[in-house]
């Protein structure tokens, strides 16, 4: 069995687990460096507000950030990723397994022509009759009773 480090998965998961820093994920995918303001144009966000989610994912290891004069550059980092992916992956194949068990033994097993109900014909929706329809008496709404006032 393969050995995580449950502190990095730990930080890993709970730094993708906010929609804005998973956004700030897939756009540094998309091109090799971004700097911050350029990661932080398409929010209705202040800098400091995306400067804490870069924080957050610098933790975790999923960003690198490089300051070259007065511009930080951002890029991704794959090494708590991959671990990541890795856990993940351990949990698809023991679902698929499972699943596939369980389609082999449907498939197999078909069930016996003596227990395959007989099909019942479609019928009239009921309409109501004199000797189907049941009389309900409506008890009448009290009044809420409590301590009246006097004047």
């Amino acid at each position: 069995m393969v050995k995580y480090q449950e502190s990095v998965l730990d930080r890993t998961f709970a730094a993708l687990a906010d929609p804005t820093r998973r956004a700030l994920v897939a756009r540094l995918g998309n091109r090799e460096s971004l700097s911050v303001s350029e990661l932080a144009q398409p929010y209705a966000m202040s800098l400091p507000a995306i400067m804490k989610h870069l924080d957050v994912l610098s933790d975790a290891g999923l960003i690198a950030r490089e300051k070259t004069g007065r511009t930080v550059a951002c890029r991704l980092t794959a090494k708590p990723m991959e671990q990541a992916m890795d856990w993940l992956n351990r949990y698809q194949r023991f679902w698929s397994d499972n699943l596939d068990r369980l389609a082999a033994f449907v498939e197999e097993d078909p069930w016996p022509p003596s227990q395959i109900l007989p099909a019942t014909p479609v019928s009239q929706p009921a309409q109501a009759s004199p000797s189907n329809v049941v009389s309900v008496r409506r008890r009448r709404k009290s009044t809420p009773r409590g301590p009246t006032r006097k004047n």
